[in-house]
């Protein structure tokens, strides 16, 4: 008997929760909302273990047939958690900058607790988030990065070695491998005040944990990201964490030794690190709120992994268009050589950072492939849509398809070829603004941007004055990981290399 009332119950409770579920998918039907139908368990998205495509790249396939539609937004379910799309550029233009107040966080997960090293600039909502941004902004201005330019020359050198040593056997070179072991020794150099040693030892540390933080192969951590990124309040309360454990306190004891050093002896190092040191000082004199041990860590920790992964994603692809269009590589060299004399021979800041062919270059890099294919922002207080009776609840998350906006031929002529033209002096002013977001939009665009863009030109100018790249037997055509949360190619780029006489 007991058996049967608790299969009762149970059989009760499956009936509730399912008309539950039921319900919480007519969410954007009850609010007059254009939407797909969702399908149970996964909404309108593709089962966890087994999607076939990275988030971005799922969030264009509704852009897409949204805008065929005519509709300037819409909703979707990602599981039973409603999504909201915009579309036409002014709602997008309205959710990053005009009402950002309302929109004023990423919705990102972070644990201050549990993971402290993913309570970041990128991450932190509200008012940590205001205040930290107020800190950090003086330390990424042109003239701090130009400081860290000559240390950021110097990594310049294994990397061109081991350019070199294909050229000497005739072998391909896995391009995407040489790039990431570059921006590692850059951003350890330049974060940390560290020497990576990334192409002396295969497994040096920085490389080695930077490899971690972006295995895509573990389901665990797959599950766990799912739902922290779903359920986030309940996930803060199990504690669950999303860095390695190993990985984060390699990182925190790497930038508290550094800097308990750096105060014991006097050593002054142009690098972040530096940057927050002397803020700190500052702070201090001034008798503002000073950083702790684990901001100042976390905000290293995230400038090494943004840095690193898409600084080496996007030089990797940029190579690679460029092997495969000889023509637009062989004028983009001719500007480096013609600069490069006229500098006597010499990469400076001004040098790189004033060619024109080569911004244009990089730009319509990250216009096919941006780091970020999708932005997303959590409304905080109900915002009723401009100009229609939608109103988006509090809490609800946004998501922008940057990379549907870039591919948008409404916006961009022949959008799928790599066509630098794109940023001509000509073409840039009629450029439709938010519809080219590689650093994203608004009071929350990337505030690394100019170091990000300084390091791949570096490399991209060091590298091309040297040698060719041309495709080879091995080359394949990129295709996103589509676990990870930024955009990297799924498989090695492999290019042929020869040294230019």
């Amino acid at each position: 008997m007991a058996c049967l009332i608790v299969c009762a119950l149970v059989a009760a409770l499956a009936v509730l929760v399912t008309a539950y579920i039921q319900w919480g998918y007519t969410y954007w039907k009850r609010r007059g909302l254009p939407h797909i139908p969702p399908t149970f368990p996964y909404g309108n998205y593709e089962p966890i273990f087994s999607r076939k495509q990275h988030f971005g790249e799922w969030a264009k396939s509704f852009y897409d047939q949204f805008k065929s539609r005519g509709v300037k937004h819409a909703g979707l379910y990602v599981l039973s958690k409603p999504i909201y799309l915009p579309i036409a550029t002014d709602y997008v233009k309205n959710v990053l900058q005009n009402d950002f107040r309302h929109f004023v966080n990423r919705g990102t997960y972070y644990n201050e607790k549990d993971d402290p090293l993913s309570a970041h600039l990128f991450n932190l909502s509200g008012q940590k988030w205001r205040d930290l941004r107020t800190k950090l902004t003086p330390t990424f201005t042109s003239g701090k990065m130009k400081r860290m330019f000559n240390t950021l020359l110097d990594c310049t050198v294994p990397m061109r070695e081991a350019v070199a040593s294909h050229c000497v056997d005739g072998t391909p070179v896995m391009i995407k491998e040489v790039i990431a072991r570059f921006t590692t020794d850059v951003i350890g150099s330049c974060a940390f005040g560290l020497e990576c040693n990334s192409f002396k030892d295969d497994d040096a540390a920085f490389r080695h944990h930077g490899r971690a933080l972006f295995n895509t192969q573990d389901k665990l951590n797959r599950a766990k990201r799912g739902l922290a990124n779903i359920f986030p309040t309940l996930s803060r309360m199990l504690g669950v964490a999303l860095l390695p454990k190993e990985s984060t306190q390699f990182f925190f004891n790497a930038v508290r030794d550094t800097i308990q050093h750096r105060e014991k002896n006097n050593v002054v190092r142009n690098d972040m690190l530096q940057i927050l040191i002397e803020l700190q000082k500052s702070n201090k004199e001034s008798g503002k709120p000073m950083l702790t041990m684990e901001q100042m860590a976390a905000e290293a920790f995230v400038f090494f992994i943004a840095g690193f992964e898409t600084s080496s994603s996007v030089t990797t692809l940029c190579l690679y268009e460029l092997a495969r269009n000889e023509d637009i590589q062989n004028k983009v060299r001719e500007e480096i050589e013609s600069t490069l004399r006229e500098n006597d021979d010499e990469i400076t800041y001004e040098a790189v950072m004033g060619m024109k062919y080569l911004d244009q270059v990089v730009n319509e890099t990250m216009r096919l492939y941006p780091s970020l294919t999708f932005l997303t922002r959590e409304c905080v207080q109900d915002y009723p849509v401009p100009d229609t009776d939608v109103v988006i609840e509090k809490n609800t998350l946004v998501v922008i398809p940057s990379i549907a906006l870039h591919k948008d031929p409404e916006f961009w002529d022949n959008p799928e070829a790599f066509d630098p033209e794109h940023f001509s002096a000509e073409n840039t002013p009629k450029i439709t603004p938010f519809t080219y977001m590689p650093f994203g939009e608004g009071p929350r665009t990337c505030i690394g941007m100019r170091f990000g863009t300084m390091q791949v030109k570096v490399g991209l100018t060091t590298l091309l004055k040297d040698y060719a790249f041309s495709v080879c037997s091995k080359t394949v055509p990129p295709v996103l990981d589509k676990y990870l949360f930024i955009s990297n190619t799924r498989d090695p780029v492999w290019l042929n290399v020869r040294k230019i006489t």
